[in-house]
């Protein structure tokens, strides 16, 4: 691997890093140099920025495989990311574009605060960490004098920050029509998805391996003919179950399959924590400039409001049908906890008519939900415990049934330093 220059280093794995147009527009850009803020002067306080320190001090040696995987599997193991995680994109949407088609997709591998991206004969490795208090940091590890380096970089944000991130530094999920080298059509149809994207609208652009009935998705296929660019080639394209039929060198990479619940796991985390990013900068700004004018207020309460509807997949798209994966992720994954005395877990998928069993997202656990200004946090937790409990009649809110009070059990269980009215809230 070479050393990245210019604008190639953007994380544009997942997502339109061409930077193409979205669906919604969901927040202007807040600026990263804001005094309460500093987002590139701040010290990095997430899993890849922590690596990166160890490898500058010696302290962490990292050590190459033969041929393309190069530091791949044991940056992987160091941050902790399994490969079950393994998601596919071929559609030619990052700076990497050259290298990327149907027959050498970018690898996207993730946990709850780290990712990475990798292309079999590419220039390096590009991650991203988890911060706790600013969020999604960007890196590229890079052979330097014969020495791999992690170096943060902030170009990544000439696509990573805008109206598909809500307007803060972020990864998100695209769907592209792609044509037959991976080019996507950018002028047509081009959107970011997550829970709430219709089923049928995901994953233009990658590979997706699993099972899920008669729906059907826009994955595994190209749309062949530029002059109809929206119409893709879908036949044998539903209900793959590895990469054996692709054209992919599957020795280039290290699992044959591109996982569906994997996928969606990721779609509904990369919206979670830019919503948790967005809440944080907020409140920070307002603080810093002792701003509680109404206007100002009213705009964190619809934030959080926001916030607490997409923690509790408020608006998700119903499964029509049971779907499965091809890879351990499903079991990994939920295998993490935590459990309550009855075993239950945020983590639990019900892939049957949703997601998960217990529609509230596991990201309640995380160190960037823990490190929200105290205000926001507040807040926040005040509008969840009045949607769990009935206190907020809302029929959102009601539609959601008895998941309502496990979900209420679990947290209790789980969460020990919740507010004392946690504790004796009756479902």
């Amino acid at each position: 691997m070479t050393g990245m220059t210019g604008a190639g280093i953007a994380f544009g794995v997942i997502l339109l890093c061409g930077c193409a147009a979205v669906a919604e527009v969901y927040q202007n850009n807040i600026a990263p140099d804001n005094p309460a803020i500093l987002y590139m002067k701040a010290e990095t306080d997430d899993p890849v920025g922590r690596l990166a320190r160890d490898v500058e001090s010696g302290k962490v040696t990292l050590t190459a495989r033969e041929g393309k995987l190069g530091y791949l599997p044991d940056v992987l193991e160091r941050l902790g990311i399994r490969v079950d995680s393994q998601a596919l994109v071929f559609s030619k949407t990052s700076f990497q574009a050259p290298l990327i088609s149907p027959r050498n997709p970018r690898a996207i591998y993730f946990t709850d605060n780290a990712a990475v991206g990798y292309v079999p004969g590419g220039d390096g490795i590009e991650l991203t960490g988890t911060d706790s208090r600013n969020g999604v940091n960007f890196y590229t590890l890079n052979v330097e004098d014969g020495k791999p380096r992690i170096g943060r970089r902030d170009v990544c944000l000439q696509c990573h920050q805008g109206p598909a991130t809500a307007g803060v530094p972020g990864i998100f999920i695209g769907s592209v029509f792609p044509s037959p080298s991976g080019a996507p059509y950018l002028h047509d149809g081009a959107i970011v998805t997550d829970h709430r994207t219709k089923f049928e609208e995901r994953w233009g652009g990658w590979y997706v391996n699993g099972t899920h009935g008669a729906m059907k998705h826009r994955g595994n296929a190209v749309a062949p003919d530029p002059a109809e660019p929206n119409k893709l080639e879908t036949e044998g394209t539903q209900n793959q179950t590895n990469l054996y039929r692709t054209p992919v060198t599957l020795t280039d990479y290290l699992a044959p399959v591109s996982d569906l619940v994997a996928l969606m796991t990721l779609e509904h985390q990369t919206q979670m924590t830019n919503l948790f990013t967005r809440l944080g900068w907020e409140t920070r700004i307002a603080e810093q400039k002792a701003d509680e004018s109404a206007a100002t207020q009213a705009r964190i309460d619809g934030l959080v409001g926001d916030t607490v509807d997409y923690m509790l997949f408020i608006d998700e798209e119903r499964l029509k049908e049971p779907i499965q994966g091809v890879s351990t992720f499903t079991k990994t994954f939920a295998a993490r906890g935590p459990r309550d005395r009855k075993g239950r877990s945020l983590r639990d998928f019900d892939l049957k008519t949703r997601l998960f069993k217990y529609p509230l997202s596991w990201l309640i656990y995380s160190a960037q939900f823990d490190s929200l200004p105290a205000s926001a946090k507040d807040r926040l937790l005040h509008r969840l415990y009045d949607a769990l409990t009935g206190a907020d009649p809302s029929a959102k809110y009601v539609a959601m049934g008895p998941s309502r009070g496990a979900i209420l059990e679990i947290l209790r269980e789980t969460r020990t330093d919740l507010p004392p009215y946690w504790k004796a809230a009756k479902n």
